[in-house]
């Protein structure tokens, strides 16, 4: 009787473990939309929220490994990047406290997954940070204050966004 409870368990336990096929994790190609920002100045102290959109252009579903940033001042929201179907998309939520920046600052927020080419991301942007001064304003606080009134007559070329990007 004991060795044909022995035998069936073992039997249960091999059609467990013959049915647990690991499945295998196709590489996909991931587009970063608008990547390597360049944004508008900001008084220190602010908070800028950023989002990055991510488009899936391969045929297998992305899957997000690791991310790190490269700063203890972003708070990464990855909900919405976890897992990314073929053809659908996710959105990088970058929030960006200026308390402990001043001048010009750049970050990189590296993304690890399953990608194509290779075997990680890296998303940028970069700002300055013009401290609170008490005494004459220079050019970035005067167009925080303006950036309201009228953008289009403080910098040159079309505004539709709060950053700008490289010319190619």
């Amino acid at each position: 009787m004991k060795k044909l409870k022995y035998i069936i368990l073992t039997m249960f336990a091999l059609t467990v473990l013959i049915g647990c096929k690991k499945q295998k994790i196709e590489n996909t190609t991931i587009e970063v939309v608008d990547n390597n920002r360049h944004y508008y100045p900001v008084l220190q102290g602010q908070e800028k929220t950023m989002v990055f959109p991510l488009i899936n252009k391969g045929e297998h579903p992305f899957l997000l490994t690791d991310m790190i940033v490269s700063c203890g001042c972003i708070i990464a929201k990855k909900e919405s990047l976890m897992r990314i179907p073929a053809g659908g998309e996710g959105k990088l939520i970058l929030k960006f406290d200026t308390t402990k920046n001043v001048g010009f600052v750049k970050h990189y927020v590296t993304l690890y997954g399953n990608f194509a080419n290779t075997d990680k991301i890296e998303v940028s942007f970069d700002l300055n940070v013009v401290p609170d001064a008490h005494y004459t304003k220079d050019y970035e606080e005067l167009f925080e204050e303006h950036k309201g009134d009228n953008v289009k007559d403080l910098v040159d070329g079309k505004i539709d966004r709060d950053y700008y990007l490289d010319l190619k």
